[in-house]
């Protein structure tokens, strides 16, 4: 075989076209030479790709096939000229991020969207997992790099950057009793809070804040949510897990003016003295920018 990846682009635009004037106008070629090239495609894969009526074209039933083959080889071409191009400019072949299964949905699949276009080449792996497990992802260098909120201090193993922050309210069951409280436009207090049970986020001794002498501690904000809806307790949630569909409906926010919670932190791990290069670093700024925008 002879064939070139010249002549298979060749090919599907003239098969695109339905013609070799209007095909040869598209890649700027005369139109003998397109003509010609595709005789030779013929002849090296013994095929006959056309039928020729006049000045239109129509593929042949073995054209049809070999037309899905080309356009596959072509994107393979593609791939292969994007990757080299990408790893001659530094930038990495292959990367795995480990995400907070808690950090708000819509900012994370829009940075998805555009890495999948900023960084085609890329062999991307993501896991996902609570905040400690996601740690923990980066430190047996499972991951790269990891994207959680900032549960306290990091481990001395690990190099951290701050992302930004993600608005955090005290919420509760509405058919919670401080809801009630809270319709009636009483105003609520830390004496309020408590004199009901608490739900407290508790990962590897780092822990909410704790007001009430009765709390129940999970590691997980999708399970501390479902517990706050069925109305055990009230807790400090990130807005986006409040938001969601199957939780929103079901519980409220509710005011403590001597409660004034900063937002929680979004922080990147990675391992201290690791190299970090132009995709990872786009990927801080990106998130960044997309959690300031709002989920």
């Amino acid at each position: 075989m002879e064939w070139t990846l010249e002549r298979l682009n060749q090919f599907v635009a003239v098969a695109d076209c339905g013609s070799m004037t209007q095909a040869a106008r598209r890649l700027g070629r005369a139109q003998s030479a397109v003509s010609m090239a595709m005789g030779l495609l013929e002849a090296d894969l013994g095929l006959a790709l056309f039928h020729r009526v006049g000045r239109s074209v129509h593929l042949t039933s073995a054209g049809e096939v070999m037309l899905l083959e080309a356009r596959a080889l072509l994107n393979q071409a593609l791939a292969l000229d994007l990757r080299a191009r990408g790893l001659a400019t530094g930038q990495t072949a292959k990367l795995c991020v480990s995400l907070d299964e808690a950090l708000p949905y819509t900012p994370i699949a829009r940075l998805l969207r555009e890495l999948a276009r900023q960084f085609p080449a890329l062999e991307l792996t993501l896991l996902n997992g609570t905040a400690a497990e996601v740690a923990r992802d980066v430190q047996s260098r499972r991951a790269e790099l990891a994207f959680q909120f900032d549960r306290g201090p990091a481990e001395a193993q690990f190099a951290q950057r701050y992302v930004a922050g993600v608005p955090q309210m005290v919420f509760v069951a509405r058919s919670h009793a401080l809801a009630a409280r809270s319709r009636e436009r009483n105003p609520i207090t830390r004496e309020d809070l408590a004199g009901h049970r608490q739900l407290v986020m508790h990962i590897e001794g780092v822990e909410d804040l704790v007001i009430s002498p009765r709390i129940w501690r999970s590691d997980s904000f999708y399970v501390m949510a479902d517990m706050l809806a069925d109305g055990i307790g009230w807790g400090i949630l990130p807005r986006n897990i409040a938001q969601t569909p199957d939780i929103e409906p079901r519980i409220v926010a509710i005011d403590c003016p001597e409660l004034r919670l900063p937002p929680l932190a979004v922080r990147m791990l990675s391992l201290q003295g690791a190299k970090l290069d132009g995709t990872a670093l786009w990927i801080q700024q990106r998130l960044a920018a997309l959690l300031i925008q709002g989920d």
